[in-house]
């Protein structure tokens, strides 16, 4: 799969959150986008996912244009700010009913992402007495357990320890590895990027350049 966005803009209120973007996306790479909070890093995502509209600009993913050829990727996978889940039922529970939406995958597809990023899959405790890590976990594992052909996470690092952070890393290169995805890892530390991604983007007051390693 390829993702072009072309002259991409968008303005919020008097401020340009997307600035005349040109950026391709291959499948089987890893990308980074790197800037401080307010930069625009969420707003691309948001605009890949087809959660906001252009100003002016397009979007294609292969040979349909986003917005008018379709609403949404078809097939994505994304961690966008805080998840949110039914905070009285398990992990489970929750991820076995985004499941059945698509019904792609089953049980076991569920436990073995969860125990990849090491969340007991038959805990009984509910959702609401997770700690932030365990949530982001749990936001992570619900974006990645199906193998979409698009994964999008804005800083998934957030509240992780370095356990975690590690067992993530592994995720994503198994995930690449087997399904050869298009991931795209927005995050203010470069440092983090680098280990995983092949192209790492800067992104300041809606502009993004590339970054030479």
């Amino acid at each position: 799969m390829q993702i072009r966005l072309e002259d991409a803009s968008r303005t919020m209120g008097n401020e340009k959150v997307i600035d005349n973007v040109n950026i391709t996306f291959e499948s089987g790479h890893i990308y980074g986008l790197q800037g401080k909070n307010g930069s625009g890093k969420t707003m691309l995502m948001r605009a890949i996912c087809g959660l906001i509209h252009l100003d002016q600009g397009e979007i294609w993913l292969d040979d349909k244009l986003l917005g008018k050829d379709m609403e949404f990727p078809e097939s994505v996978g994304a961690l966008l700010e805080n998840p949110g889940f039914m905070e009285n039922d398990t992990a489970m529970r929750n991820l076995k009913i985004l499941a059945e939406i698509k019904n792609t995958i089953g049980e076991e597809d569920i436990k073995n992402t969860m125990e990849a990023l090491g969340l007991e899959p038959y805990s009984k405790k509910k959702v609401k007495k997770y700690s932030l890590g365990m949530k982001q976990k749990l936001g992570i594992i619900a974006a990645v357990m199906e193998h979409p052909k698009l994964i999008i996470l804005d800083e998934p690092t957030n509240a992780l320890d370095t356990q975690s952070i590690e067992k993530l890393n592994l995720l994503l290169q198994k995930e690449m590895k087997e399904y050869q995805p298009i991931i795209i890892i927005a995050s203010h530390d470069r440092e983090e990027l680098s280990i995983l991604c092949d192209t790492i983007y800067k992104v300041e007051n809606g502009r993004v350049t590339l970054e030479v390693k």
